[in-house]
């Protein structure tokens, strides 16, 4: 439901794009040149080899790149709006990259999540902090915005008041009343989405994005589908495997999520382990200079919830004259967890909300939603989330079975899990009905697919890494030992090094491989 619901909007997003926001924040100035001679493409006979006749156009179309930002270069992928209608209407999928020139080996596609996160802005932005040397020079690096998602056919429901003003909104959780009034604000959002994206809102599935992702593996000249993905982009390269098994390349998914588990599932899982990443930050707090909490790891968490909840009781209004209601308040907490590199961030905002002042955790909030200090919405996220996830997922969704869910949530997160309740009612009544259906992912026949997970990783948790390592037939699990989402690009020297093997000379890490 609007506001409510927006921290559990948050907890699918990737720590890839949570980085690549802080790298928008802080600047690069990164520059990449491209080289000048680009590898020769690809036998288009090679890369159609049983693609059905009348898709071929689309995956022999003429594409061209051209220089834009930082030096990389831009394109736009003409893909079926709908692939059960070739002939019919026609979208732009939007691919930026970069060029490792003749000596490539053939190109990455990378996602980081979301689902609504944009791959585009995260090479644009994080070419450099994300990906190392190594890989740049080996292989083209591709961004691209999913179906949906900010450049792509974009679903567009509200203005950046709009937005401002839903941030700002709040419901009594204890109140039926107040619950159906969310539900019935909800019903009017969808039908803003509705009419202002168009047709396309019906067609954002991750099955169809799979489906675009295969037409640019053509585009690109590959034959195989080499691909790094982040959270959600691990379902998505782990759907486009299901669909292609035959065309994997080298697979990388990092932070996985499993396609087993259902919209609830999902919720409940990350639910107990932002918890136990809650109790990971206060050690953590405890043992450094200026934590605003004080005693015992349980003492200081008390205390956190003791804030949360007066936050819920009186919000708090920030120095810009905007409200900031419980579930902006969470959301902002929530983003500082996904790596512990910004555990000093948190533990800045925490030290002025305890003061009274909720500015810093504002800020966190609008980095988490895309919004800048001139109050402009960067990008589409919170939108498309909702929009992919409505026909990825059945979800619950009538008051007494989101109730009962609500109060499985507070079990297992007593910090936070009551503001993370209620989410089902943002697609009560969409316009679509969903066509996800959620069931493991095998891939029989797919080349050796790295799976890594991330012991402490509060947004996909670890065991969705092992039970997708368990389902895909050829994976392979790396183990990173630590905090935070996600592993690739966040430091470690091993996890890089594993990576970096497995998509140059094809060293899978040996099983039970952990790094720490």
């Amino acid at each position: 439901m609007p506001s409510t619901s927006r921290p559990a909007s948050q907890l699918r997003h990737s720590a890839a794009a949570v980085l690549a926001a802080v790298v928008l924040l802080l600047g690069t100035g990164c520059s990449v040149i491209a080289p000048e001679q680009p590898r020769e493409p690809a036998d288009p006979a090679k890369v159609t080899d049983g693609v059905a006749e009348e898709l071929v156009p689309f995956y022999t179309q003429d594409v061209d790149w051209k220089q834009c930002e930082n030096g990389l270069e831009c394109a736009d992928i003409e893909v079926p709006l709908d692939y059960a209608d070739v002939g019919g209407e026609k979208i732009k999928i939007a691919a930026i990259r970069s060029d490792a020139g003749g000596s490539a080996q053939g190109s990455i596609l990378v996602n980081p999540g979301g689902p609504g996160a944009s791959g585009y802005d995260l090479l644009r932005d994080g070419l450099q902090t994300m990906f190392s040397e190594q890989l740049r020079s080996e292989y083209d690096l591709v961004g691209f915005d999913p179906r949906g998602v900010q450049r792509s056919a974009p679903v567009t429901c509200q203005t950046d008041a709009e937005r401002d003003e839903a941030r700002q909104t709040d419901y009594n959780r204890d109140s039926d009343a107040d619950i159906e009034r969310a539900i019935d604000d909800a019903a009017r959002l969808a039908a803003q989405c509705a009419e202002k994206t168009g047709p396309v809102l019906g067609h954002v599935d991750t099955v169809s994005a799979a489906k675009d992702m295969d037409i640019l593996r053509a585009v690109v000249g590959d034959e195989k589908l080499n691909y790094l993905g982040f959270s959600y982009g691990t379902f998505l390269g782990a759907t486009y495997a299901g669909l292609f098994p035959e065309r994997i390349g080298r697979m990388v998914l990092d932070g996985a999520l499993d396609p087993a588990l259902s919209n609830e599932q999902v919720t409940l899982g990350q639910a107990a382990a932002f918890e136990d990443a809650i109790h990971a930050y206060a050690a953590y707090c405890l043992d450094n200079d200026g934590c605003p909490m004080s005693g015992s790891v349980d003492n200081a968490v008390d205390q956190l919830r003791d804030l949360i909840r007066s936050v819920e009781e009186s919000p708090l209004t920030a120095p810009d004259g905007r409200l900031v209601p419980v579930g902006t308040f969470v959301s902002g907490m929530l983003v500082p967890l996904y790596d512990d590199a910004s555990w000093p961030v948190l533990t800045q905002a925490l030290t002025t909300a305890f003061r009274g002042d909720p500015s810093s955790m504002l800020l966190l909030a609008d980095a988490g939603a895309g919004r800048d200090q001139d109050g402009h919405y960067t990008n589409n996220t919170t939108d498309a989330f909702t929009a992919i996830n409505c026909l990825d997922y059945p979800m619950v969704s009538d008051l007494a079975g989101m109730r009962q869910d609500a109060k499985e949530l507070e079990q297992a997160s007593p910090t936070i899990g009551r503001y993370l309740a209620f989410g089902g009612a943002n697609c009560r009544d969409w316009p679509y009905e969903p066509t996800g259906e959620r069931a493991p992912i095998h891939a029989e026949g797919a080349a050796p697919i790295l799976v890594v997970g991330t012991t402490g990783d509060p947004a996909t948790p670890y065991e969705w890494a092992e039970s997708m390592a368990s389902e895909l037939q050829s994976a392979t699990l790396l183990t990173y030992e630590g905090e935070g989402h996600t592993a690739y690009g966040r430091g470690n020297t091993c996890i890089r090094e594993a990576v970096d093997s497995y998509f140059t000379d094809g060293t899978m890490p040996a099983e039970g491989k952990v790094c720490s």
